[in-house]
């Protein structure tokens, strides 16, 4: 904690002696570079209105880089644009556009390189390779950014947002469109994604690799090609985020996969294929969330186990749960199925006969699903009837045993 207040002490008293240095067509400095280089550490760069093709932009000192009414850096389709290669930046109110692009290399709108304090706000990129890149960073913020990409193929593209081997980062209120994935985190811990818009991104709207003690928490994820993927990931807040039209053959609103000790809270999955689809799924609760309009609302592979599914609203789903085994080690508990026909003689608002959310039908497509085909044909409906009343292939323990009688407010 003194360390940290130390550098923000030395920060804050360099910026006390700063110069403030104009860059423009009407001023006395017409060039970037020059400016940045007869900066000295804690001035401000002021750069006015205007298109900039300056190449490969390096800011190697602790300067404010400030743009007046969105002045263009242009990389022409052949440059990383902007670098930043010193702590304590700050890139605010730049348009940054055409960066260059390699298969073999990440040429970037912004990049961060082993640097920390580093703050990327009120900016926006567009048609860039990758659009804001933090690698080996802690304590960087990527505020309010506006990011814009036109890919079509996830080969041709970069990610939005990524973020590589970093500590304690903030990425808040950014809106990321077009990209391979709109936020990408590899090996981040301790950081937090907040209000955030991704959208129509090719792969995923946000991709979770090895990071851990992270949170999301108010973000909208809606027609990805394959929603929000967390793989390989421990100890991870999901609070309050919306999963929308994220629709496809492997299309999920959240796909799970090896990760254990987290929390899904008051989050929305409305109209995805399947809301979540879980796989080597462990100690997870998931609490107060709406599974509306999906293909399936929950897919629980059976390697998934002790995870508590509780207090949740299922409407409207074709199926609500599916999985592709026999062995149930997961809890379901006071869930509001809408497609429950049970009664509440006691008006306590609970069932009194407890519900089995898997249908006969919903095993028979886990299994083959071809046999989608007869989806709503009387034959199924007979079969998913008799099921009900003599349990023979769905696991008897698939069970919510204190069903609602009303829909949550949530």
């Amino acid at each position: 904690m003194m360390k940290r207040l130390l550098y923000l002490f030395l920060l804050f008293s360099s910026f006390l002696y700063a110069n403030v240095i104009e860059v423009g067509a009407n001023k006395s400095i017409k060039s970037i570079k020059k400016a940045i280089r007869i900066a000295k550490t804690g001035d401000t760069v002021i750069v006015y209105k205007g298109i900039y093709r300056e190449g490969n932009i390096v800011i190697d000192k602790k300067i404010v880089f400030l743009g007046k009414n969105f002045p263009v850096l242009d990389g022409q389709k052949k440059y990383e644009i902007l670098s930043i290669k010193a702590d304590g930046v700050i890139v605010d109110g730049f348009k940054v556009i055409r960066s260059g692009y390699a298969s073999l290399e990440d040429p970037c709108g912004i990049k961060v390189y082993n640097k920390n304090y580093v703050v990327i706000q009120n900016n926006i990129l567009d048609d860039n390779f990758f659009g804001i890149y933090i690698q080996n960073g802690k304590n960087c913020i990527i505020k309010n950014n506006k990011l814009s990409a036109y890919g079509k193929e996830e080969q041709r593209i970069g990610n939005g947002i990524h973020c590589w081997k970093s500590d304690s980062l903030q990425i808040i209120a950014n809106t990321i469109s077009g990209h391979r994935d709109g936020i990408y985190f590899e090996f981040v811990t301790n950081s937090v994604i907040w209000r955030n818009i991704s959208t129509k991104n090719i792969r995923y709207g946000l991709h979770f690799m090895f990071s851990n003690d992270d949170a999301y928490i108010s973000n909208v994820f809606k027609n990805n090609g394959a929603g929000v993927a967390v793989m390989f990931t421990k100890r991870v807040k999901m609070f309050n985020n919306h999963f929308e039209e994220n629709w496809g053959d492997a299309a999920y609103g959240l796909f799970l996969k090896e990760i254990s000790d987290s929390y899904i809270i008051g989050n929305k999955f409305t109209k995805n294929t399947s809301g979540i689809h879980m796989e080597g799924t462990n100690r997870i609760l998931i609490e107060k969330n709406v599974f509306e309009a999906n293909g399936w609302g929950m897919n629980i592979q059976a390697s998934c186990m002790d995870n508590v599914i509780k207090n949740n609203n299922f409407i409207g789903n074709t199926f609500d749960i599916s999985t592709n085994g026999s062995l149930v080690l997961n809890t379901f508990n006071s869930n509001y199925w809408d497609k429950y026909e049970g009664y509440d003689l006691d008006k306590n608002g609970v069932g009194d006969v407890p519900y089995h959310p898997l249908s006969l039908f919903a095993v028979l497509t886990e299994k083959n699903p071809s046999a989608m085909l007869l989806f709503r044909s009387f034959m199924i409906t007979l079969l998913d009837k008799s099921e009900k009343v003599l349990p023979s292939i769905t696991p008897d323990n698939f069970i919510d045993n204190t069903p609602l009688m009303h829909s949550l407010s949530l």
